[in-house]
């Protein structure tokens, strides 16, 4: 498939209510409006050119950006890309799914989501956030640096009700992925999000809620996954 092709399926795939549903969440144009379930008809076909895939996200379409999250090969990502992608990132859904979710699963993952949590710009920060999270879900224990894990937990503690908007929802996502997938963690996790309690964000006029951190953790502990990870976080 040719992007010119990828791009005219895309269009005959939007609608305009998911349009109006994605831009109370904060989309901006160029977009289509294409449900991710729909989209996902062409991630087989997509993967199979990688310059394609990639090209993709350079359109500055949404919703082709969103698949070139889906069907980028996240082994092949540069770092170069990657910091290209995170620029480019200008609403949540691409900066905490798709750049974070390729970031995760690449080389560098570690690297810059601490380079970008760091970061003045609120969808860097939150994508740096995002990445981390997705790599705790997806990592054995034994190949996580406890140390650091527990000095961005003692962050969350001190500094999250201060943290810009969507900063704080995706510090409050790294507080629930900790407690749900790093078991030698999990009380400690628990004992910061009964610190923490409510995180109040801002969604806009949408229906979304920020969960609260102890009941989520609890419900993953009551169903017996605590600690089981995910085969991938691209999603």
């Amino acid at each position: 498939m040719t992007l010119e092709g990828i791009m005219d399926k895309l269009e005959q795939m939007g609608t305009e209510q998911t349009k109006k549903t994605f831009l109370r969440h904060g989309a901006q144009e160029p977009f289509f409006g294409v449900k991710v379930g729909d989209m996902k008809k062409l991630v087989k076909d997509v993967k199979k050119d990688q310059n394609v895939a990639r090209a993709l996200y350079t359109t500055g379409n949404s919703d082709a950006m969103y698949l070139a999250g889906l069907t980028v090969n996240p082994k092949t990502a540069t770092k170069e890309m990657l910091q290209d992608w995170v620029g480019k990132a200008y609403w949540y859904m691409i900066a905490e799914y798709t750049v974070a979710g390729i970031a995760a699963e690449s080389p560098y993952a570690v690297e810059l989501a601490l380079e970008w949590i760091e970061s003045p710009n609120e969808q860097i920060a939150t994508c740096g956030w995002s990445t981390y999270a997705n790599y705790i879900s997806i990592t054995p224990d034994d190949q996580l640096n406890m140390g650091e894990i527990e000095s961005l937990l003692q962050r969350v503690e001190e500094g999250i009700h201060e943290e810009r908007n969507r900063v704080r929802y995706n510090m409050n996502t790294f507080l629930i992925v900790v407690g749900s997938y790093v078991a030698p963690l999990h009380d400690e996790a628990i004992r910061i999000a009964s610190v923490v309690g409510k995180v109040h964000v801002n969604v806009g006029q949408t229906a979304c809620k920020v969960p609260l951190a102890t009941d989520y953790i609890n419900k993953v502990k009551q169903m017996g996954r605590l600690g089981n990870k995910k085969k991938t976080c691209i999603c």
